[in-house]
Formats: C-alpha cells, structure tokens, sequence
C-alpha cells in the first residue's frame, strides 16, 4: 500500500534524527525539506564554529524552522569542544560552589555559543538527583545528591539557556539518578514507591518547569510502580498522569534516544519503539547517533503503519507533531540577550575544586593519570592536567597494570601526583594509591564523582568535581604546575 503523504509528513514532524560528517548530506536535507523535525549534532559533526554554522544554515535552508539539538551540558558531556574537552566546569562543579546565579550565566554563556552556530535546543541541563555514588552513567554531570540543591540549579541553567534563545531540555524524567547500570546498555530499575520518587527524584523537574523549560527528555529506566516492566520512556502514567497531569508541563517530551538498548531492546526494535513511546505521551522521537536514510524511513514506515491499524491514535501524533511545531516557532521567535563569557568557566572550576589535607610545594612533582574508560554519553574526550601542565612530566598508566615500586622508581624522590576519575571503582585503583602513599608523599587528584573513598597516608586528596578542559586547568594552578 503507498504511503499516505500527508501521514508521512505527520510522522516526519515527530523525529529528530542525526548523520554522519560534518556537511549535511542530500538526504538529511530532503527530509529535512520534506518535513523532518530536526537532527541531533553529534562530536563527529563538529570541527569548528564556522564549520558548524555552514552546516546548520545548510538545515535551515531546506526548512527555516529545522530544530537542530546537541548535548551540551558542560563538563565531561561536550559536544562542541570534544576535541580539548569543554571551557565550562560540568554540573557537579556548579553545584558544589552552589551559587545559582553562577549556573545561571554559565548556562547563559554555553547558550551564546551554541546560538552562534545555528543551535537552538540544547539537550541540557540534566538534572537527575544522583543518589548512587556509583551511578554509571550521571554522576558528575549532576548538580548533586540533595534534592533542593539540583532543584535550584535545574531551574537557574533552564533560564540561563532560554535567554540564550536556545530551548533547554531538563533530562531525564522521572530521574535516572538512583540508577546503578547504564540505559544504554540495559533496562536499569528504580524499584522505589511513588512517594519516595516525589521526595528525592521529582522536584529538579519541578523547578525546571516552573522556569518554562521548553522540553523534557524521558529516561529509558523501569519504575515497577509506575511503568511496570516497560521504561518509563513508554509509559502514560509517567508522561500523561504524572509530567503532564500532576506536575503541569505543558512543553515537548523528547525521548532520550530509542537506538539504546533501554528502549530498543524492551520494544524489539528502534520502529516499535517509536511507536510504543509515541503512544504513551512522547512528542519528539530521538532516534539515535547512528542514522541514516534507511533508518529514517523505517521508522516513519511504522509510525504510518501503526497509524493504520490502530495501534496509534491520529490525534495523538498530530497533537505531538503540534507541540514539535510549537517549540520550533519559539526557537525562531526568541530574542536572545547575549553576554560575554570569555573565562567565565574557568573561573567557575577554580571555585569548586576542593582540598583536604595539605599540598606541599617544593619540587616539581611526577604526574601520574590512572587510565579511567569513557561513557558512551561522554564520548573520547581529552581530560587530566597534561594540557596544563608546565614542566612536570606525566605518565599515562592502568592501574591494574602498574605497581608502586615502578612509579617509586620513575619518580626519582620527586612527590607523585595520582590522577583519576572515580578511583575508588578504578580495578587496582585503590590498592594502587594505598600501597604507594605509604612509603611516598603522594597527592590524589579526583576528577569523577566524589565518594566517600578516601585513601589512606595521602598528603592532600584533590576534588575537581569533573573531568573538562576548565576542570584540569583549575587543578594544575592549584598545585602549581602550570607554566
């Protein structure tokens, strides 16, 4: 049966897809001219800011209300400066030094920058409570573990964003921060009762709707007492009954994206997961990072074939494709107030970081970066000192991999500067600074989440609250290695 151009186009409204390189091709174009709601710029679009700029005016040519979205939450989630990592200290950071009219101007500045490549919705800020020190997936691109503090922030970095003329979208509801396994690559559980989630997890989303974010992004996590067996990203009681019916949000509900696992997988595939979150409330279908025209097609083949046979409710894709419209028209409508942020994220990761202990001058340390992997939400982002550094010299070592009388040895009676991001799960992390502190003067510098994990015999044990470019900057001027 042909399909019906006019639910074709419906379906198109819905999605937000992405592509390869860094020039949009033909037929990210053509779909874009045909009806497509946007695309999601990922780090391997982005060379630099002018190229940016031509590809997004690329978009806008084939349709001038194009939303076209990036994550940029500062921090270790960058997407516009993944080849140094990001000028701004992440959430954690802002939270720590917790002066809400600070996250207001970072997010305002970090807004700025995306404006003036042709960005206008920025899937940020996030805003899950992390409650799990050894949550895998959030941690430092949190703004804490208290509610009322991320609640604050929430709504500072929403209204930092929008006056930026870029649409915030507060992610991800109903709070992924309890979490201790990654929805990218499985379904995790939040086993809690409904109160519990109104008390801990629910109230950044509320101060971020009361500070009009445009948007909100679903989480792929199981609530049992909400969701059932499904996540959360398919479910009516969460997206109708609780976001919009209790909490009043009346904006766009983006879905984090249906290629991970935590919804794919739960659905049977990205097509019929579309479909299944497009039922349950969702109005902006993030597809994924790895798109093409194929991919695109398929799913707008099962949108149009669900719409069909009754499997999906005409009004409900074309009240979503409408809220999708609506947001786009506020995007071109927004009159942005610019503001200069020249080393504004600098001087906000020199705030946060934290020293307990005491740091020893003296001669030049041996710097010594534990290998720590990446999230897939991350990416492979430079971070540590060693673009800071002046002349101290540094190894790159597994810890797993490397015992303490080799680093004695290379350290040559110099003092040994270990640095890493949440050590205290690294493998061989711990036993690694434990064993070597106690028979060298040793400094710790954290750059993941913190947890309570302290080291023993340690000088001074350094809490950067984040791994970006500003974040390593402010650390080596602390310890006094920059040149």
């Amino acid at each position: 049966m042909p399909t019906d151009p006019g639910l074709r186009r419906l379906a198109l409204g819905t999605l937000l897809a992405a592509f390869p390189g860094t020039t949009p091709p033909g037929w990210a174009l053509d779909l874009t001219a045909e009806g497509l709601a946007g695309h999601t710029l990922f780090g391997r679009n982005i060379d630099h800011p002018d190229q940016v700029a031509t590809a997004t005016a690329a978009l806008r040519e084939a349709r001038p209300d194009v939303l076209v979205a990036i994550d940029e939450e500062g921090g270790d989630v960058t997407r516009l400066a993944h080849a140094t990592g990001s000028p701004y200290p992440g959430n954690a950071a802002l939270g720590a030094v917790h002066d809400v009219a600070l996250t207001r101007r970072v997010y305002h500045a970090i807004g700025n920058e995306l404006a003036a490549v042709g960005v206008n919705v920025d899937l940020a800020p996030t805003v899950d409570v992390n409650t799990a020190d050894d949550n895998p997936i959030i941690g430092t691109r949190a703004f804490g573990a208290d509610p009322l503090r991320v609640a604050a922030h929430a709504g500072a970095a929403v209204e930092g964003l929008q006056a930026a003329g870029v649409a915030a979208c507060a992610k991800h509801f109903p709070g992924h921060g309890a979490t201790i396994a990654d929805s990218h690559l499985e379904l995790p559980t939040v086993d809690v009762p409904l109160d519990l989630l109104r008390e801990r997890d629910l109230p950044p989303f509320a101060a971020a709707i009361a500070a009009d974010t445009k948007a909100i992004m679903t989480a792929h996590i199981r609530v049992p007492a909400l969701t059932g067996d499904a996540p959360a990203t398919f479910s009516r009681a969460v997206l109708v009954d609780l976001l919009r019916g209790e909490y009043g949000f009346t904006g766009v509900v983006l879905t984090d994206a249906l290629e991970m696992k935590g919804a794919a997988v739960a659905a049977g595939g990205i097509g019929p997961a579309a479909v299944r979150a497009l039922a349950g409330g969702a109005d902006l279908l993030c597809i994924g990072a790895q798109v093409d025209a194929e991919l695109v097609e398929l799913v707008v083949a099962e949108i149009v074939a669900a719409l069909r046979d009754g499997r999906l409710d005409l009004t409900r894709v074309e009240q979503a494709a409408g809220r999708t419209a609506t947001l786009a028209a506020w995007t071109r409508a927004a009159a942005p107030v610019r503001v200069a942020g020249t080393d504004l994220g600098y001087a906000a990761a020199r705030r946060a970081v934290q020293v307990e202990g005491i740091l020893s001058g003296g001669d030049t340390p041996l710097v010594v970066q534990l290998f720590a992997t990446s999230t897939i939400a991350e990416g492979r982002v430079p971070w540590g000192l060693g673009p800071h550094l002046g002349g101290a010299e540094q190894l790159r070592v597994v810890a797993a991999e490397t015992d303490a009388e080799t680093l004695r040895s290379r350290a040559a009676g110099r003092p040994i500067v270990l640095v890493g991001r949440h050590l205290h799960r690294l493998p061989g992390g711990p036993e690694l600074v434990e064993t070597l502190a106690g028979s060298h003067p040793v400094t710790v510098v954290e750059m993941g989440w913190p947890s309570r994990w302290r080291p023993n015999g340690v000088r001074a044990f350094v809490t950067t609250y984040g791994a970006s470019h500003a974040n390593g900057r402010a650390a080596a001027e602390l310890l006094g290695l920059t040149s």
